[in-house]
């Protein structure tokens, strides 16, 4: 079953996963590779970023990961709102309406903070469409990961039946039979 998000919702669940809890490896490592990481994913071509830069980026990333485990049933803090909300205001996100009758929200500020309000913008027009609900991140103790779930019913708890549903589900089984 792939993980891959529809359309540019994908983007968003690429960012959650630059940083790998159970590793802690981190694509965002430092300014230059938000900046690299940023034009890659065709957020913001040319990007300099500076260490506030990547401070915003790295707690925009782990409040989307905080609703995407909400997304999962499990309720953490309200905090991650008011970070998507400053991440719109230095974004200037505007709608912008076409001869097609069309609207979307796009980033009228430059630079990174841009690119962060490009990606809650992303994250606007799929709570919005309804594909929102499907972003989840992994209910795995120490996991984390981000996925996209396309199951009928919506019921996809982990990021990975074989790796943390099986080890969620033995510790659950032990703690049953101790």
């Amino acid at each position: 079953m792939s993980d891959r998000a529809p359309g540019e919702l994908e983007t968003l669940r690429v960012f959650v996963n630059t940083l790998d809890l159970e590793s802690g490896a981190d694509d965002l490592s430092d300014p230059e590779a938000l900046g690299a990481w940023l034009e890659g994913n065709g957020l913001e071509r040319g990007a300099s970023a500076s260490s506030t830069d990547l401070h915003a980026a790295r707690r925009l990333r782990e409040a989307f990961r905080g609703l995407l485990l909400e997304n999962n049933g499990i309720s953490v803090r309200k905090e991650s709102a008011l970070v998507l909300n400053h991440a719109a205001e230095k974004g200037c996100l505007v709608l912008r309406f076409d001869s097609s009758g069309s609207v979307r929200l796009e980033a009228a500020a430059t630079g990174v903070e841009a690119a962060l309000g490009r990606l809650a913008a992303i994250a606007a027009a799929a709570m919005t469409d309804g594909t929102w609900r499907r972003l989840k991140t992994c209910r795995a103790d120490r996991c984390g990961w981000a996925f996209y779930d396309h199951t009928r019913n919506h019921s996809r708890l982990w990021c990975s039946m074989a790796v943390c549903g099986n080890r969620t589900k033995a510790r659950s089984y032990r703690r049953r039979h101790a």
